[in-house]
């Protein structure tokens, strides 16, 4: 019965917390919390907005049907490094919360050793040598209960980061797809002026034949060739000027694509025209937002995480329950014992217990850490709602830059047009003695500098479709999985196997 005794109180102990333990989770629950969305677009009625379809996730197929970006943005998805950066920050927080998950169970411990010692003659013994071996086996097990709801505060906070850290990968998404856009198409656009460009020069080499036949026939100055010459000699440097940005726009691309400059010339090939946006796009509507924009789902993402903290803060004002135990077995080979005798009886030895620790006397640094943990949880909130509505203003920015670009682009053509047939007529009668080479000069000037300001606007039109559909947050629902593995490539994931062998059943 004595045996019986600490057994019993020990079970006492257990029975006590393990009913205490998960009666009750401390702290507010989390609640998302209200934003103020418009119901519709300033611009929604125009016949180029279409509000009751949602965003294509692939837009830039649908809109642009440019096989060569599609392959631009194929790579760039594959290969770019700050995407794969945000691939494996999502990994960490997958860790994250496994780690924080695992603190929910028990720990165990597993302990051993063997030792041989000489004794050295002293005043009690002889004086003598001996030989003294012996050695030990335990196994321990601590676990400390989940009275008040501590590690599923933790676990909480810790899911809702790494519902925050894919948040932030689509975000990464959104802004690679447009960056690969947006710089295909100024390369395009740049193309486009260069090609103006160069027709112009030929009109004004012709022009500048002219001027000299006539020059020569003694019809006219030696003013009119020179004119002739200073506006073909700026039009060439010009075109040599718009090489250099050319080149930069390329190499910028190859960093995007994470690929030498060297495969970004090969994937562009030939200069192609400027894409054209279609006639209408889709943009849904506004409520779309809250769940389409990463940046709003990472925002509200971490004020969630960041209400579980508050919970967590507050379970250090009340005392936490462990239980532990341990259970040894040892045995020498002095005297009549031998070290075979380790899991004999008579060498087992054995504990078990509950415990508790409160921290009553810092109360002001815990009670300041709670106030310190809810304070950062309102400047999150703020800061959600300030998202919601910064996201509203730059989409009604982005759809009137689009729409205005458009009208623009309407009267440029026709401003093209009128100046074309203007250096066709001043020609005529410039042949026919009827005005002077001034003018001429003046209509091919015109004419140059208005068929770049068409190529521009062309361009511009494109652009601002890609940060419209930026600003929708259009493009990240590409994303099949939210698993960490699925986000990364293949060689990544190989390479992190190579290293450790702790990746298996992780990383598959």
């Amino acid at each position: 019965m004595k045996r019986m005794f600490p057994t019993a109180k020990s079970a006492v102990c257990l029975a006590v917390v393990l009913a205490v333990s998960g009666c009750t989770t401390l702290g507010p629950d989390y609640v998302e919390p209200d934003s103020r969305v418009e119901m519709d677009w300033l611009e929604a009625k125009d016949p180029a907005l279409s509000a009751t379809e949602p965003t294509d996730p692939q837009w830039w197929k649908s809109s642009f049907n440019d096989p060569v970006l599609d392959n631009l943005i194929t790579a760039a998805l594959a290969d770019n490094l700050t995407l794969r950066s945000a691939g494996l920050r999502v990994l960490q927080a997958q860790e994250n919360l496994r780690i924080a998950a695992g603190q929910q169970y028990p720990t165990q411990t597993l302990s051993g050793g063997i030792g041989r010692e000489g004794l050295a003659p002293n005043s009690t013994g002889p004086g003598v040598d001996r030989n003294f071996y012996s050695d030990d086996l335990g196994f321990g097990l601590g676990w400390e209960a989940d009275v008040w709801g501590r590690f599923q505060r933790l676990v909480e906070s810790a899911s809702a980061e790494l519902d925050a850290s894919v948040a932030s990968y689509d975000g990464v998404v959104i802004t690679l797809l447009a960056q690969v856009s947006q710089t295909y198409l100024n390369i395009r656009t740049l193309e486009e002026r260069q090609r103006y460009l160069r027709d112009n020069i030929k009109v004004q080499s012709a022009s500048l034949t002219i001027a000299e036949d006539r020059y020569e026939g003694g019809l006219v100055t030696e003013l009119d060739p020179e004119q002739a010459r200073g506006l073909l000699y700026n039009s060439q440097a010009t075109l040599s000027s718009s090489e250099i940005a050319l080149a930069q726009l390329k190499n910028n691309l190859s960093l995007l694509l994470g690929q030498p400059p060297s495969k970004v010339r090969e994937l562009l090939g030939e200069p192609r025209a400027i894409p054209t946006a279609p006639a209408q796009i889709a943009i849904g509507m506004p409520q779309d937002l809250i769940r389409r924009r990463p940046d709003i789902r990472q925002a509200e993402r971490q004020l969630a995480a960041q209400s579980a903290q508050i919970g967590f803060a507050i379970t250090d004002l009340y005392p936490t329950f462990t239980l532990g135990g341990n259970i040894g077995f040892a045995s020498t080979d002095s005297g009549n014992n031998e070290l075979t005798d380790l899991f004999q009886s008579d060498s087992r030895s054995w504990n078990f217990g509950a415990g508790f620790s409160w921290n009553l006397w810092n109360y002001g640094r815990i009670k300041g850490n709670i106030r310190l943990q809810d304070a950062l949880f309102q400047q999150l909130k703020s800061d959600y709602q300030n998202s919601v509505l910064s996201a509203q203003a730059e989409i009604e920015n982005a759809i009137v830059s689009y729409l205005v670009s458009q009208e623009q682009l309407a009267w440029y053509v026709k401003a093209t047009e009128a100046a074309q047939r203007s250096v066709t007529l001043s020609k005529v009668q410039y042949d026919d003695g009827l005005v002077d080479f001034d003018t001429v000069v003046n209509n091919l000037t015109a004419l140059r500098d208005q068929q770049d300001l068409l190529a521009s606007t062309q361009g511009a039109v494109a652009i601002n479709l890609v940060d419209l559909y930026k600003a929708l947050g259009g493009g990240w629902q590409i994303r099949t999985s939210s698993r960490a593995d699925d986000l990364l490539p293949e060689a990544v994931k190989q390479e992190m196997r190579e290293r450790t062998d702790y990746w298996d059943g992780v990383l598959e």
